[in-house]
């Protein structure tokens, strides 16, 4: 497997440093201006003058003819949402999916919020999503095995009765947005790759209210939940130093506690 993940050094990783801080400054613009009203598309143009401001270019614009510089995601949309006219409503729940890449490295990263009043219900959903992304992240250090990450994830959905989303998951991620291996969000402990030092991965979970099964529109982008159940999705990516294991896409990022 070593000859198709790409081992990084110091000076990619400080690239994609740069990258996933720029990731984490356009979720924050995209966050507060994420009010009843304003269009998808307008949040896409918020998102991609911060990457650009930040000297960096939108990972997801023109990536196998995508249209947009973020994807948004609402309610039963699980990812890929193309950012268009839809205007979110108060109870909408928000999924902002945001790339960036700094000469040639890349950051991922991604949350869901609720807009204005959601029942408690639905506030527990993106809560407990947002865990589960945080528990895979706890296992993601090197000498783990990517089995320990995806069980780390499932097992946070499992008592909820979410679905847990399976044909959509993390990634390696550097000088493409996309690289081996791929980080499901299920697994076994101690099972799959060994996680080593000078890998980066991109982990986001995707739990659904109802089953897990999912649907493509007819955009050939947006993927929904098949029984219309909202859905919630979270990611960030890790970098495995010799440091320790760093979430690189926080406005400050930080070592993994493991």
């Amino acid at each position: 497997m070593s000859d198709i993940i790409t081992m990084k050094g110091q000076a990619e990783f400080d690239k994609m440093l740069v990258a996933g801080r720029t990731v984490a400054h356009a979720h924050e613009a995209v966050r507060d201006a994420a009010v009843p009203g304003i269009t998808m598309k307008a949040l896409d143009v918020i998102a991609e003058t911060v990457i650009r401001d930040h000297g960096c270019r939108p990972s997801f614009l023109g990536y196998h003819g995508y249209p947009g510089s973020i994807c948004a995601s609402p309610n039963s949309m699980i990812v890929h949402g193309i950012p268009g006219d839809y205007r979110i409503k108060a109870g909408d729940i928000l999924s902002i999916d945001v790339g960036a890449i700094y000469e040639g490295w890349h950051g991922d990263a991604a949350f869901t919020v609720a807009i204005g009043e959601v029942s408690a219900e639905v506030a527990q959903l993106i809560e407990v999503t947002e865990q589960g992304l945080w528990n895979g992240i706890a296992k993601a250090v090197a000498g783990n095995r990517l089995g320990d990450v995806g069980h780390a994830v499932e097992r946070t959905a499992k008592p909820h009765g979410y679905g847990v989303v399976q044909g959509y998951m993390g990634h390696g991620i550097g000088q493409a947005m996309h690289e081996a291996p791929g980080v499901p969000n299920h697994g076994k402990r101690g099972r799959g790759l060994k996680l080593r030092t000078g890998m980066a991965i991109a982990i986001e979970p995707m739990f659904n209210l109802g089953s897990a099964e999912t649907a493509v529109l007819d955009d050939n982008w947006s993927v929904v939940t098949a029984d219309g159940s909202l859905s919630a999705h979270f990611e960030h990516t890790v970098l495995l130093t010799e440091q320790g294991s760093i979430v690189s896409t926080l406005l400050e990022p930080r070592l993994v506690d493991a």
